[in-house]
């Protein structure tokens, strides 16, 4: 159990680094004012295409990345709860937290 924990966490980490240079890329495409086309490299593969498409895949790919870090985020919740019941602990308080909803925090700001 410890070492999916120890897998998932890394895997995190991969995903995040991927996330983060595809939000880069996402940036360049949008600053990028000489043409009409870009490149892009995906794996050992360099494609021109027009900067619509390019933004698209890159936006559809960082969804699909930021979802993925979602799921691993919440299965690694549990592994670490299971770990802890096998180890005879206690629940982590406040591991289970969610952050408010846009609602929530305007609400929390006309109170404020």
């Amino acid at each position: 159990m410890a070492e999916e924990i120890l897998a998932d966490r890394q895997q995190i980490v991969t995903l995040d680094s991927k996330r983060n240079k595809t939000r880069e890329a996402v940036r360049a495409v949008q600053r990028d004012n000489s043409s009409h086309k870009v490149w892009l490299c995906f794996g050992n593969l360099f494609l021109k295409m027009p900067k619509p498409t390019a933004k698209k895949l890159l936006d559809t790919d960082y969804n699909e990345l930021d979802s993925q870090i979602d799921k691993l985020h919440k299965t690694l919740k549990s592994k670490v709860n299971k770990l802890r019941d096998m180890e005879d602990k206690e629940e982590l308080k406040g591991f289970n937290l969610n952050p408010l909803s846009k609602e929530e925090t305007r609400a929390l700001g006309t109170l404020l």
